[in-house]
């Protein structure tokens, strides 16, 4: 994928989002908020480096937004925070790690499609948002498609498709899909974005929805 120079997000007004459709990609900094993922994440990479023997990148988790004339939409993963998956708009879950360690909720992962829902540390985000489309029928396509990603074991490569599943592949899952442009998709500079071909892969497998 192109990269672009480094830059600040600019998110759309809410007053004026809610009458405009459009999808749009974020690209956070992995462990945004966080000290200890993202301690883990420059370990994470740093070997990944010195294996691959190349130069460590920066590494970015992405969340959709789908704004429709009836509200906003945040589409992104996170971990199981407690019972209450309806106040956060829940439509699938999976575990982390394996799947005998998925019985318990601090090993299982959620997917949210959150009315006026808000992406943590949205504010730290680079070179975002970017527009995918502004086609309505594309956008509420991706909208039904969201209860249908793939559910894996977070972590792992249980899908043969070359690469671990994670939060990425389940945004670019969604891209490709919905029959959005994946080659549209501008990763930040000097960055990577783990466990995003994965999804294209096995979005690709299934073809068009």
């Amino acid at each position: 994928m192109a990269t672009l120079a480094h830059g600040r997000p600019q998110p759309s007004d809410n007053a004026s989002a809610a009458t405009q459709v459009a999808v749009e990609l974020y690209w956070l900094p992995l462990g945004a908020g966080g000290h200890v993922v993202r301690l883990n994440g420059k370990v994470f990479e740093a070997a990944a480096a010195a294996l691959g023997g190349r130069r460590p990148l920066d590494l970015y988790h992405s969340a959709l937004q789908v704004h429709l004339p009836e509200g906003c939409y945040t589409i992104e993963s996170a971990p199981v925070q407690d019972t209450d998956a309806q106040a956060r708009g829940v439509v699938a879950s999976g575990p982390v790690g394996s799947r005998w360690a998925g019985r318990f909720r601090i090993f299982r992962y959620e997917i949210r499609c959150w009315c006026d829902g808000v992406i943590p540390d949205i504010g730290e985000a680079v070179d975002s948002p970017q527009r995918l489309t502004d086609d309505e029928d594309v956008a509420r396509l991706l909208l039904r498609l969201v209860p249908q990603v793939p559910t894996p074991v977070w972590g792992r490569n249980e899908l043969r498709a070359g690469d671990m599943w994670n939060s990425n592949s389940i945004i670019s899952w969604l891209i490709v899909s919905s029959g959005l442009d994946e080659e549209s998709v501008r990763m930040p500079r000097g960055g990577r974005a783990p466990g995003w071909d994965a999804g294209l892969v096995v979005a690709r497998r299934r073809g068009p929805l």
